[in-house]
């Protein structure tokens, strides 16, 4: 797993969009992470993202469980590329996208990590910063603004 502070030579365009990559983690199929067909089950997907979206959150700011403010997901996406088996690593790249006053867009491949050719997955989804006591959005903090425009 690694961090990409300076990364504007790994941009990628997604649509209309430019995406900056923002951390890459690489991650082992388990044998429980398969159903009962022999392939990694679709809801396993969803966590391969999460844990690298929970890295480079700690990279970025620290422990990511906070008192008062941080980050919640109100959506998430994924298109299934390809299955997966075990045994196999895995690389989970993650991009962030368009930024507004209290929210993020992230998107996210998963590669094979002895292939990079092989995509397995990508997706996305949409960071919004919350203020816990009084269940709202709130602005992001300066620091993650700070972070994600010097990219």
């Amino acid at each position: 797993m690694s961090s990409h502070p300076d990364n504007n030579a790994n941009a990628q365009q997604n649509g209309h969009l430019e995406q900056k990559l923002l951390h890459v983690s690489r991650q082992t199929i388990r044998w429980g992470d398969m159903d009962a067909l022999g392939h990694v089950n679709n809801t396993v997907y969803f966590r391969f993202m999460e844990q690298c979206r929970i890295e480079w959150l700690e990279d970025a700011f620290g422990p990511t469980v906070a008192a008062d403010q941080g980050p919640v997901i109100v959506n998430a996406h994924c298109n299934f590329r390809r299955q997966m088996k075990y045994p196999a690593s895995i690389s989970i790249e993650m991009f962030a996208g368009q930024m507004g006053r209290t929210s993020v867009e992230t998107t996210y491949v998963i590669r094979d990590a002895a292939d990079q050719q092989i995509i397995y997955a990508d997706g996305g989804a949409k960071i919004v910063w919350v203020d816990f006591k009084k269940e709202k959005s709130t602005a992001l903090p300066d620091s993650l603004r700070q972070l994600l425009t010097k990219l």
